[in-house]
């Protein structure tokens, strides 16, 4: 694309008239005039010709992929190069995705000579998380007189990941680390004397009835005890509601909001991002301990599922499938998932429910679905309090008589909420309701709780 610049306009604006005033002071100043606008034209027209050459001597590289954190600024390294021997002056242009935030329109740059690269930092503030697409690079370079802009495109396809942000949640949770991990100058005891095998030993006198081995015993033909100790590798499951209601908008400091459409704007955060988040720091918090972390993330289908495992690798892969997590307008099947889990998993395990349950449909049919795994399985139920869910004369500021309906409302929410809870004790589920600040920490509770008192 080729666009006139200012100084051709200005020049044209200076020279151009004062040509055509050139026969009004003489007959004979005509073919000077007629000759002094051929002129212009030409050294102009030329200067377009040759500008091409500048053009396609320049190269411009983006990276495959760029990770940055939501709200956090980054930056996308670009490496431009010119293969001409005389220095290059140029603009860059990228079209950045609607949640992508930079205080450029533009940048420019003067390439060096000899055709060596140069390497351009575009700062830029990711405003949500998700998996975002640059799909090209603008190139703007100036003729050699500076009449004319070329502009062209390089189809250059550069991935923006964005990851939530753990920084506060993880300085919330830092202080469970250090006063109940397995080491630390304020290591808490350990209940009981553990449930799994280490070796055989011989008996000694006090040694109870429970604590022999008697396969082992009549195969020796003398008494032989067993030797048990706290579990280390236990396996952590995250179950991740991704369904219509993990979509409600929440904003710190004001009441949630219903929005089908998906992941947070400028200043708001979903449930579905709290639950990734704290989902995220719960799996740091196992590898810490030594145990093995997994996740599941479902709506009427699961549609992501990666086995326990405690490498580092294994929780980059959990993160970058839930990157680009999105709530769908559909309703969570939670019988479909518990099948799933109950023929995944052999091994006993802690499952971790983050979903949302002040529906009255939904609650009971996830109290039938969870009749599949309650007896095989350890199982957590975590949900973000409804901020309407109160008794009814627990407020005592109600601004007017309009707001009666609504806290009768937050009752019978309440109310449904208690009745679940004891329903879901009688299977042995704990439920848990807890605010949006207080989600990480109450989660990482929850774990270590189970952890010290060997439920597993």
């Amino acid at each position: 694309m080729i666009v006139p610049t200012s100084r051709l306009l200005v020049c044209y604006g200076l020279v151009i008239p004062l040509l055509m005033l050139l026969p009004l002071l003489g007959g004979g100043l005509f073919a000077l005039a007629s000759g002094g606008c051929l002129v212009f034209a030409f050294v102009a027209l030329l200067d377009c010709a040759l500008a091409g050459v500048r053009m396609r001597s320049v190269t411009v590289d983006l990276p495959a992929f760029v990770r940055m954190t939501k709200g956090r600024e980054g930056s996308i390294e670009m490496d431009v190069r010119s293969s001409r021997m005389s220095r290059t002056a140029i603009r860059l242009g990228l079209p950045f995705p609607e949640h992508i935030s930079s205080p450029h329109d533009t940048l420019g740059a003067l390439l060096p000579e000899g055709g060596s690269s140069m390497r351009m930092a575009w700062p830029c503030t990711p405003l949500r998380r998700g998996r975002f697409l640059v799909d090209g690079c603008h190139v703007e370079t100036r003729s050699f007189l500076g009449l004319w802009a070329f502009r062209r495109r390089h189809d250059k396809v550069c991935e923006i990941r964005v990851y939530p942000d753990l920084a506060k949640e993880g300085r919330q949770v830092a202080a469970l680390f250090l006063n109940r991990g397995s080491f630390g100058v304020h290591a808490h005891r350990q209940q009981g004397k553990g449930r799994e095998f280490e070796r055989l030993r011989e008996y000694a006198p006090g040694d109870g009835y429970d604590e022999i081995n008697w396969k082992a015993t009549a195969k020796r033909h003398h008494p032989v005890t067993k030797v048990c100790q706290v579990e280390r590798t236990q396996e952590v499951y995250v179950c991740i509601d991704a369904s219509r209601l993990s979509g409600r908008l929440w904003q710190s400091g004001a009441g949630s909001a219903d929005s089908v459409e998906g992941l947070s704007g400028d200043g708001h955060v979903t449930h579905l991002d709290r639950f990734i988040g704290a989902a995220l720091v719960l799996g740091l918090a196992a590898r810490k301990q030594g145990d093995l972390f997994g996740m599941a993330a479902f709506d009427e289908s699961v549609h992501a599922f990666l086995r326990a495992a405690g490498s580092r690798s294994h929780y980059t892969a959990c993160r970058e499938h839930l990157v680009n997590l999105c709530p769908r307008p559909v309703n969570p099947d939670y019988e479909e998932l518990f099948t799933f889990i109950r023929l995944k998993l052999r091994r006993r395990a802690l499952i971790m429910m983050l979903t949302s349950l002040d529906d009255p449909l939904l609650a009971e049919t996830f109290m039938r679905a969870m009749e599949l795994v309650c007896h095989d399985h350890l199982v957590c139920v975590t949900m973000l309090r409804p901020e309407e869910a109160r008794p009814v004369f627990s407020n005592i500021d109600v601004p007017s008589p309009g707001k009666i309906y609504d806290e009768l409302s937050g009752h019978s929410v309440w109310h449904n909420l208690r009745e679940l809870d004891a329903g879901l004790k009688s299977r042995g589920v704990h439920l848990s309701l807890v605010g949006h600040e207080r989600l990480c920490v109450d989660m990482v509770s929850q774990y270590m709780n189970v952890k010290q008192r060997q439920l597993l």
